[in-house]
């Protein structure tokens, strides 16, 4: 999976939220793609995986290099008794030697670094599309706040109609005071709901802005109550292939092939040498001297190492298996809550919306006319509320399992339908 594709990896769910939204022309909106822009430039974890990859880079070139040649001066027979008194009988050596290290482990030892710095190239990936996603969740919370204050400001008003038509009823002797109170305590009630959203809406702004260690102040932008087409199930099993975590199992089996490479040329000996020449101070000539060491039973002590390595590299087909079970299985789980809140959110605004709307209106006229009580009128106000509230709730849920499935499938398939030519923040 590519860079772009990784950043787009979330960046769909754009198609249906960042649309326009509710703003003042003095304050404009927030838009999720800005959003995304800003955590992927200032996000310590991201900022930081340039210095990981350096620091990687390193432990590859310190893999590549050879042994170290050695430079070695001796004294003998030095400053001991009898004839051996002072300088007299002494012997001077001076020796070079080095290890002659077998190809095959220094390869595997470079293979095992190399393959650490792959892994990071997958964990990146994951990590991007952890960040975008948690961005998404974040502006979405928002963005339902503000529905929410929506829905509050439509029964505020309506709250205040059946004040003023209760009040009206009173003043005409057709309703007892107690009426006209108990609908402006309603009002009242709803103003303070309205006021704990507005705070509540600014809380979760400011827990926006700390994706990117900033700071907002306006709305966001977005129509949350827009459902996407999305592909079926058995597509989106398709997809789970690219995902970073299987992708991941792939590094991680390279990784431990190296190692196990790596242990298998442990069990070939290394072989020092040394060389040199020495003064034998009695006669005042010089000598080559030389010698070869061999450790030995390297074979034997390298066996757990290699075994330790098999059962390693065998395990991780099982443990892809169980992997790719598990995210299977929260795909399923994402999608069938995407599927149900999808169905709750549509059959909300053909049919019970539209049917409470109407009944409310219809409620309104009848307690005019002296029809109806206030507290029909004000029950059919909150089920319209409720239903409202639902709804939003419901088209909520919908996204974060959108949002979910996007961040396992690594996919834009949505935003690759709506805006084709979209690039990354």
């Amino acid at each position: 999976m590519s860079k772009t594709k990784a950043a787009l990896a979330v960046l769909w769910c754009c198609a249906v939220l960042a649309l326009p939204a509710h703003a003042t022309p003095l304050q404009p909106p927030l838009d999720l793609r800005q959003a995304f822009a800003l955590t992927l430039e200032r996000h310590p974890d991201l900022r930081r995986l340039p210095l990981q990859q350096a620091a990687l880079g390193a432990q590859v070139d310190e893999a590549a290099q050879k042994p170290a040649w050695v430079v070695g001066a001796s004294l003998e027979n030095a400053l001991g008794s009898g004839a051996y008194r002072g300088a007299d009988e002494t012997e001077l050596t001076l020796s070079l030697g080095s290890v002659i290290e077998s190809t095959a482990r220094r390869e595997a030892r470079v293979e095992v670094a190399r393959s650490r710095l792959s892994a990071l190239d997958t964990e990146r990936e994951a990590r991007r599309l952890d960040l975008l996603a948690e961005v998404a969740r974040r502006y979405l919370d928002v963005l339902a706040l503000q529905e929410e204050a929506a829905a509050w400001d439509a029964t505020l008003a309506q709250r205040r109609d059946a004040a003023d038509a209760a009040g009206k009823r009173v003043a005409a002797g057709a309703s007892p005071r107690s009426v006209q109170l108990g609908a402006e305590a309603a009002v009242a009630r709803a103003v303070l709901s309205r006021a704990r959203l507005e705070a509540a809406t600014d809380a979760g702004l400011r827990r926006l802005a700390l994706m990117w260690g900033g700071e907002t102040t306006g709305p966001v932008a977005g129509n949350l109550l827009a459902l996407p087409e999305t592909p079926g199930f058995e597509q989106l099993v398709k997809l789970l292939d690219s995902t970073p975590e299987l992708k991941g199992f792939a590094s991680e089996a390279r990784l431990r092939e190296a190692r196990l490479r790596l242990a298998r040329a442990q069990a070939r000996p290394d072989i020092e040498w040394e060389i040199g020449v020495r003064r034998l101070q009695g006669s005042g000539d010089w000598a080559l001297m030389g010698g070869v060491s061999v450790p030995l039973g390297s074979r034997r002590r390298a066996e757990p190492a290699i075994r330790g390595a098999q059962a390693e590299l065998d395990a991780l087909s099982l443990e892809r298996e169980a992997g790719a079970l598990d995210l299977r299985a929260t795909l399923a789980d994402a999608h069938g809550r995407m599927q149900a809140d999808g169905i709750a959110v549509r059959q909300s605004a053909s049919k019970v919306l539209p049917a409470l709307e109407r009944a409310e209106r219809a409620a309104a006229q009848a307690y005019r006319a002296g029809a109806l009580s206030y507290l029909e009128w004000a029950q059919l106000q909150s089920e319209l509320l409720d239903a409202r509230r639902e709804r939003i709730a419901a088209a909520r849920d919908f996204h974060l399992a959108l949002i979910e499935i996007q961040r396992l499938t690594a996919e834009p398939f949505v935003l690759a339908e709506v805006a084709p030519n979209e690039t990354t923040p």
